[in-house]
Protein backbone atom coordinates (compact mmCIF):
# COMPACT_ATOMS: atom_id res chain seq x y z
CA UNK A 1 0.00 0.00 0.00
CA UNK A 2 1.40 3.41 -0.85
CA UNK A 3 0.71 5.76 1.91
CA UNK A 4 1.64 8.55 0.28
CA UNK A 5 -1.32 9.11 -1.84
CA UNK A 6 -3.64 9.39 1.19
CA UNK A 7 -3.88 12.88 2.22
CA UNK A 8 -2.58 12.09 5.71
CA UNK A 9 -0.22 13.91 7.79
CA UNK A 10 3.33 13.45 6.50
CA UNK A 11 3.79 12.35 10.65
CA UNK A 12 0.76 10.00 10.43
CA UNK A 13 2.79 8.87 7.27
CA UNK A 14 5.80 7.98 8.77
CA UNK A 15 3.97 6.21 11.79
CA UNK A 16 2.53 3.78 9.49
CA UNK A 17 5.80 2.93 8.05
CA UNK A 18 7.47 2.20 10.93
CA UNK A 19 4.96 0.62 11.79
CA UNK A 20 4.98 -1.41 9.16
CA UNK A 21 1.38 -1.57 8.52
CA UNK A 22 0.79 -2.80 4.94
CA UNK A 23 -2.77 -2.45 4.27
CA UNK A 24 -6.37 -0.74 4.93
CA UNK A 25 -8.06 -4.22 6.27
CA UNK A 26 -4.75 -4.05 9.31
CA UNK A 27 -5.95 -0.37 9.91
CA UNK A 28 -9.63 -1.47 10.06
CA UNK A 29 -9.01 -4.50 11.80
CA UNK A 30 -7.61 -2.62 15.08
CA UNK A 31 -9.36 -0.69 17.63
CA UNK A 32 -8.22 3.08 18.02
CA UNK A 33 -6.53 2.80 21.69
CA UNK A 34 -4.59 -0.20 19.73
CA UNK A 35 -3.88 1.85 16.44
CA UNK A 36 -2.86 4.60 18.98
CA UNK A 37 -0.34 2.61 21.40
CA UNK A 38 0.90 0.61 17.97
CA UNK A 39 1.75 4.07 16.30
CA UNK A 40 2.50 5.92 19.06
CA UNK A 41 0.16 9.06 17.82
CA UNK A 42 -2.14 11.42 19.45
CA UNK A 43 -5.57 10.47 19.61
CA UNK A 44 -6.77 13.08 16.96
CA UNK A 45 -4.33 11.64 14.83
CA UNK A 46 -5.25 8.47 14.87
CA UNK A 47 -9.03 9.20 14.54
CA UNK A 48 -8.15 11.05 10.98
CA UNK A 49 -6.17 8.13 10.14
CA UNK A 50 -9.08 5.71 10.79
CA UNK A 51 -11.68 8.40 8.75
CA UNK A 52 -9.42 8.67 5.93
CA UNK A 53 -9.00 5.11 5.22
CA UNK A 54 -12.63 4.34 5.49
CA UNK A 55 -13.82 7.10 3.63
CA UNK A 56 -11.81 5.01 0.70
CA UNK A 57 -13.95 2.23 0.64
CA UNK A 58 -16.89 4.03 0.53
CA UNK A 59 -17.38 4.05 -3.34
CA UNK A 60 -20.68 6.81 -2.78
CA UNK A 61 -21.73 9.51 -0.38
CA UNK A 62 -24.32 8.20 2.31
CA UNK A 63 -27.73 9.74 2.86
CA UNK A 64 -29.70 10.46 6.12
CA UNK A 65 -32.69 9.64 6.55
CA UNK A 66 -34.02 13.38 6.55
CA UNK A 67 -31.87 13.66 3.34
CA UNK A 68 -33.97 11.18 2.07
CA UNK A 69 -37.37 12.54 3.58
CA UNK A 70 -36.85 16.27 2.20
CA UNK A 71 -36.10 14.79 -0.89
CA UNK A 72 -34.67 18.52 -2.66
CA UNK A 73 -32.92 17.29 -5.52
CA UNK A 74 -35.70 15.32 -7.88
CA UNK A 75 -32.85 14.01 -10.41
CA UNK A 76 -31.30 12.30 -7.38
CA UNK A 77 -34.58 11.68 -5.66
CA UNK A 78 -35.41 7.70 -4.94
CA UNK A 79 -39.08 8.37 -6.11
CA UNK A 80 -37.90 9.36 -9.43
CA UNK A 81 -39.00 6.22 -12.16
CA UNK A 82 -38.20 5.05 -15.06
CA UNK A 83 -41.52 5.18 -17.33
CA UNK A 84 -43.04 2.43 -18.84
CA UNK A 85 -44.54 4.56 -21.62
CA UNK A 86 -48.31 4.15 -20.55
CA UNK A 87 -49.94 5.63 -18.06
CA UNK A 88 -51.71 2.14 -16.87
CA UNK A 89 -49.10 0.42 -16.75
CA UNK A 90 -47.35 3.91 -14.55
CA UNK A 91 -50.13 3.92 -12.47
CA UNK A 92 -49.66 0.40 -11.08
CA UNK A 93 -46.02 0.71 -10.22
CA UNK A 94 -46.55 4.33 -8.91
CA UNK A 95 -44.93 6.15 -11.63
CA UNK A 96 -42.78 3.09 -13.23
CA UNK A 97 -39.25 1.43 -12.85
CA UNK A 98 -37.33 2.26 -9.59
CA UNK A 99 -34.28 4.00 -10.74
CA UNK A 100 -31.94 1.87 -7.96
CA UNK A 101 -32.35 -1.88 -7.43
CA UNK A 102 -32.84 -5.05 -9.52
CA UNK A 103 -36.46 -5.67 -10.92
CA UNK A 104 -37.06 -9.05 -12.07
CA UNK A 105 -40.36 -9.58 -15.14
CA UNK A 106 -40.81 -13.22 -14.54
CA UNK A 107 -43.28 -15.25 -16.79
CA UNK A 108 -44.04 -18.02 -19.53
CA UNK A 109 -42.86 -17.57 -23.47
CA UNK A 110 -45.35 -15.18 -25.63
CA UNK A 111 -46.11 -13.55 -22.16
CA UNK A 112 -44.80 -10.15 -23.40
CA UNK A 113 -41.83 -9.94 -21.26
CA UNK A 114 -39.49 -9.00 -24.36
CA UNK A 115 -41.92 -6.29 -25.65
CA UNK A 116 -42.12 -4.40 -22.22
CA UNK A 117 -38.29 -4.31 -21.84
CA UNK A 118 -37.89 -3.62 -25.78
CA UNK A 119 -40.08 -0.25 -25.30
CA UNK A 120 -38.59 0.41 -21.91
CA UNK A 121 -35.76 0.74 -23.68
CA UNK A 122 -37.13 3.53 -26.08
CA UNK A 123 -38.76 4.78 -22.95
CA UNK A 124 -35.13 5.35 -21.48
CA UNK A 125 -34.43 8.22 -23.84
CA UNK A 126 -36.94 10.39 -23.33
CA UNK A 127 -36.67 13.78 -21.36
CA UNK A 128 -37.21 13.71 -17.63
CA UNK A 129 -40.13 15.52 -17.64
CA UNK A 130 -41.68 12.82 -19.91
CA UNK A 131 -40.55 9.89 -17.56
CA UNK A 132 -37.28 9.11 -19.25
CA UNK A 133 -33.90 9.00 -17.95
CA UNK A 134 -32.58 11.56 -21.31
CA UNK A 135 -29.30 8.23 -22.04
CA UNK A 136 -29.53 5.16 -23.94
CA UNK A 137 -29.52 1.60 -22.97
CA UNK A 138 -27.84 -1.83 -22.85
CA UNK A 139 -29.73 -4.97 -23.83
CA UNK A 140 -27.88 -8.09 -22.88
CA UNK A 141 -29.42 -11.28 -24.98
CA UNK A 142 -28.48 -14.66 -23.21
CA UNK A 143 -30.17 -17.04 -25.32
CA UNK A 144 -32.23 -15.36 -28.19
CA UNK A 145 -30.97 -13.21 -31.30
CA UNK A 146 -31.82 -9.43 -30.48
CA UNK A 147 -35.31 -8.61 -31.78
CA UNK A 148 -34.11 -5.83 -33.84
CA UNK A 149 -37.21 -5.81 -36.40
CA UNK A 150 -39.64 -5.39 -34.27
CA UNK A 151 -37.42 -2.97 -32.23
CA UNK A 152 -37.62 -0.81 -35.47
CA UNK A 153 -41.52 -1.60 -35.83
CA UNK A 154 -41.44 0.34 -31.98
CA UNK A 155 -39.79 3.11 -33.07
CA UNK A 156 -41.32 3.82 -35.91
CA UNK A 157 -44.70 3.92 -34.15
CA UNK A 158 -43.71 6.04 -31.10
CA UNK A 159 -45.43 8.99 -32.03
CA UNK A 160 -49.07 6.59 -31.59
CA UNK A 161 -47.75 4.73 -28.17
CA UNK A 162 -46.67 8.31 -26.64
CA UNK A 163 -49.15 10.94 -27.82
CA UNK A 164 -48.31 12.75 -24.22
CA UNK A 165 -45.02 13.75 -26.35
CA UNK A 166 -45.11 16.64 -28.92
CA UNK A 167 -43.81 15.20 -32.37
CA UNK A 168 -41.08 17.34 -32.61
CA UNK A 169 -39.44 16.18 -29.21
CA UNK A 170 -39.92 12.16 -30.68
CA UNK A 171 -38.41 13.64 -34.04
CA UNK A 172 -35.49 14.75 -32.58
CA UNK A 173 -34.41 11.24 -30.36
CA UNK A 174 -32.53 8.91 -32.51
CA UNK A 175 -33.99 5.79 -31.03
CA UNK A 176 -31.39 3.28 -32.65
CA UNK A 177 -28.15 4.79 -32.20
CA UNK A 178 -28.52 4.78 -28.08
CA UNK A 179 -29.39 0.77 -27.67
CA UNK A 180 -26.08 -0.98 -27.35
CA UNK A 181 -26.96 -4.92 -27.87
CA UNK A 182 -24.36 -7.33 -26.17
CA UNK A 183 -24.64 -10.72 -26.81
CA UNK A 184 -23.37 -13.43 -23.26
CA UNK A 185 -24.58 -17.19 -23.87
CA UNK A 186 -22.12 -18.21 -20.86
CA UNK A 187 -21.18 -17.19 -17.25
CA UNK A 188 -17.72 -16.11 -18.08
CA UNK A 189 -19.17 -13.96 -20.91
CA UNK A 190 -21.61 -12.36 -18.96
CA UNK A 191 -19.52 -11.41 -15.81
CA UNK A 192 -17.20 -10.10 -18.56
CA UNK A 193 -20.05 -7.93 -20.53
CA UNK A 194 -20.85 -6.54 -16.73
CA UNK A 195 -17.89 -5.88 -15.52
CA UNK A 196 -16.25 -4.07 -18.30
CA UNK A 197 -18.57 -3.06 -21.17
CA UNK A 198 -21.12 -2.27 -19.50
CA UNK A 199 -19.38 -0.29 -16.66
CA UNK A 200 -17.37 1.39 -19.19
CA UNK A 201 -20.81 2.42 -21.17
CA UNK A 202 -22.51 3.57 -17.58
CA UNK A 203 -19.74 5.74 -16.72
CA UNK A 204 -19.30 7.87 -19.77
CA UNK A 205 -23.22 8.35 -19.54
CA UNK A 206 -24.13 6.72 -22.43
CA UNK A 207 -26.41 4.13 -21.15
CA UNK A 208 -29.21 5.21 -17.66
CA UNK A 209 -30.79 0.94 -17.87
CA UNK A 210 -29.96 -2.60 -18.13
CA UNK A 211 -31.83 -5.21 -19.13
CA UNK A 212 -30.88 -8.88 -19.15
CA UNK A 213 -32.74 -11.47 -21.30
CA UNK A 214 -32.70 -13.34 -19.69
CA UNK A 215 -30.74 -14.30 -16.21
CA UNK A 216 -31.65 -18.10 -16.13
CA UNK A 217 -31.26 -18.58 -19.26
CA UNK A 218 -27.34 -18.29 -17.64
CA UNK A 219 -28.13 -21.37 -15.99
CA UNK A 220 -29.92 -23.74 -17.34
CA UNK A 221 -26.68 -25.75 -18.84
CA UNK A 222 -24.23 -24.58 -16.64
CA UNK A 223 -25.43 -26.22 -13.47
CA UNK A 224 -26.99 -29.62 -12.36
CA UNK A 225 -29.12 -30.51 -8.98
CA UNK A 226 -25.78 -31.40 -7.35
CA UNK A 227 -24.36 -27.89 -7.81
CA UNK A 228 -26.99 -25.92 -5.74
CA UNK A 229 -23.93 -24.40 -3.57
CA UNK A 230 -21.89 -23.39 -6.46
CA UNK A 231 -25.01 -21.78 -8.66
CA UNK A 232 -26.13 -20.16 -5.41
CA UNK A 233 -22.35 -18.16 -5.14
CA UNK A 234 -22.61 -17.62 -8.52
CA UNK A 235 -26.20 -15.92 -8.26
CA UNK A 236 -24.73 -13.82 -5.13
CA UNK A 237 -21.71 -12.51 -6.85
CA UNK A 238 -24.07 -11.35 -10.42
CA UNK A 239 -26.27 -9.80 -7.85
CA UNK A 240 -24.30 -7.75 -5.95
CA UNK A 241 -22.25 -6.90 -8.98
CA UNK A 242 -25.54 -5.45 -10.58
CA UNK A 243 -26.28 -3.75 -7.03
CA UNK A 244 -23.32 -1.93 -7.57
CA UNK A 245 -23.42 -1.06 -11.25
CA UNK A 246 -27.28 0.68 -10.60
CA UNK A 247 -26.16 2.09 -7.26
CA UNK A 248 -23.37 3.69 -8.55
CA UNK A 249 -24.87 5.21 -11.61
CA UNK A 250 -28.43 5.22 -10.59
CA UNK A 251 -29.41 2.74 -13.06
CA UNK A 252 -32.20 0.73 -13.41
CA UNK A 253 -31.05 -3.06 -13.66
CA UNK A 254 -34.35 -5.33 -15.41
CA UNK A 255 -33.94 -8.94 -15.71
CA UNK A 256 -36.39 -11.16 -17.33
CA UNK A 257 -36.76 -14.45 -15.85
CA UNK A 258 -38.43 -17.88 -16.95
CA UNK A 259 -40.64 -19.97 -14.88
CA UNK A 260 -40.97 -23.42 -13.67
CA UNK A 261 -43.98 -25.55 -12.92
CA UNK A 262 -44.85 -25.28 -8.62
CA UNK A 263 -47.22 -28.10 -8.12
CA UNK A 264 -47.29 -29.43 -4.97
CA UNK A 265 -47.76 -32.92 -5.01
CA UNK A 266 -51.20 -33.34 -3.78
CA UNK A 267 -51.83 -31.27 -6.83
CA UNK A 268 -49.82 -33.29 -8.77
CA UNK A 269 -51.68 -36.70 -7.90
CA UNK A 270 -55.30 -34.51 -9.34
CA UNK A 271 -53.31 -33.67 -12.64
CA UNK A 272 -53.41 -29.90 -11.75
CA UNK A 273 -50.24 -28.05 -13.43
CA UNK A 274 -51.35 -24.82 -14.06
CA UNK A 275 -49.57 -22.92 -11.16
CA UNK A 276 -45.91 -21.61 -11.85
CA UNK A 277 -43.00 -19.75 -10.05
CA UNK A 278 -40.22 -17.74 -10.98
CA UNK A 279 -36.99 -19.74 -12.01
CA UNK A 280 -33.68 -19.75 -9.92
CA UNK A 281 -35.43 -19.98 -6.34
CA UNK A 282 -34.94 -17.89 -2.97
CA UNK A 283 -31.26 -16.86 -3.94
CA UNK A 284 -31.86 -15.11 -7.00
CA UNK A 285 -35.31 -13.70 -5.09
CA UNK A 286 -33.28 -12.16 -2.06
CA UNK A 287 -30.85 -10.34 -4.59
CA UNK A 288 -34.35 -8.41 -6.50
CA UNK A 289 -36.06 -4.94 -5.33
CA UNK A 290 -39.11 -5.69 -7.31
CA UNK A 291 -40.82 -9.06 -9.09
CA UNK A 292 -43.06 -8.69 -11.51
CA UNK A 293 -44.92 -11.30 -13.46
CA UNK A 294 -46.81 -11.45 -17.00
CA UNK A 295 -49.45 -14.18 -18.00
CA UNK A 296 -51.50 -14.62 -20.80
CA UNK A 297 -55.39 -14.38 -19.69
CA UNK A 298 -57.48 -17.45 -20.36
CA UNK A 299 -60.22 -16.57 -22.82
CA UNK A 300 -63.04 -17.54 -20.77
CA UNK A 301 -61.51 -15.40 -17.65
CA UNK A 302 -61.52 -12.38 -19.89
CA UNK A 303 -63.99 -9.95 -18.25
CA UNK A 304 -67.04 -8.32 -21.14
CA UNK A 305 -65.18 -4.88 -19.89
CA UNK A 306 -61.90 -6.22 -20.80
CA UNK A 307 -62.31 -7.68 -24.06
CA UNK A 308 -64.58 -4.99 -25.25
CA UNK A 309 -61.73 -2.75 -25.35
CA UNK A 310 -59.09 -4.77 -26.79
CA UNK A 311 -58.20 -7.19 -29.87
CA UNK A 312 -55.78 -9.60 -29.93
CA UNK A 313 -54.81 -11.64 -26.55
CA UNK A 314 -55.14 -9.95 -23.27
CA UNK A 315 -52.19 -9.87 -20.84
CA UNK A 316 -51.93 -9.49 -17.18
CA UNK A 317 -48.86 -7.80 -15.21
CA UNK A 318 -48.86 -8.41 -11.51
CA UNK A 319 -46.71 -6.81 -8.68
CA UNK A 320 -45.58 -9.99 -6.78
CA UNK A 321 -43.51 -8.03 -4.28
CA UNK A 322 -41.58 -4.64 -3.89
CA UNK A 323 -41.21 -2.36 -0.91
CA UNK A 324 -43.12 0.54 -1.65
CA UNK A 325 -46.05 -1.44 -3.50
CA UNK A 326 -49.02 -3.68 -2.16
CA UNK A 327 -49.51 -6.77 -4.65
CA UNK A 328 -51.52 -5.63 -7.48
CA UNK A 329 -52.08 -6.58 -11.31
CA UNK A 330 -53.81 -4.54 -14.22
CA UNK A 331 -54.47 -6.17 -17.52
CA UNK A 332 -52.58 -5.00 -20.83
CA UNK A 333 -52.11 -5.99 -24.80
CA UNK A 334 -49.22 -5.76 -26.74
CA UNK A 335 -50.42 -3.90 -29.81
CA UNK A 336 -48.23 -2.49 -33.13
CA UNK A 337 -47.01 0.69 -31.38
CA UNK A 338 -46.55 -1.22 -28.25
CA UNK A 339 -47.77 -2.23 -24.51
CA UNK A 340 -50.68 -0.89 -23.07
CA UNK A 341 -52.76 -0.88 -20.18
CA UNK A 342 -56.38 -1.79 -20.17
CA UNK A 343 -58.18 0.63 -17.87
Amino acid sequence: MDWDQFDLNPKVIAALKKAEIKSIKEILNLSGADLQRLMKLSSADTQCLLKTVSLTLRRSDMLTALQLYQDKDHLTSQHQKLSLGCSVLDTLLKGGIPLVGITELAGESSAGKTQICLQLCLCAQYPYNYGGLESGAVYICTEDVFPSKRLQQLIDQQHKLRADVPAEIIQKIKFGNNIFVEHAADLDTFHNCITKRVSLLLARGMVRLVVIDSIAALFRCEFGVSDSVVKARYLQTFGAQLHSLSTRFRTPIMCINQVTDAVSESEAAHGVHNRVSPALGITWANQLLMRLMVSRVPQPEQSPGVAAHHTGSVRTLRVVFAPHLPPSSCYYTVKLEGVKGIE
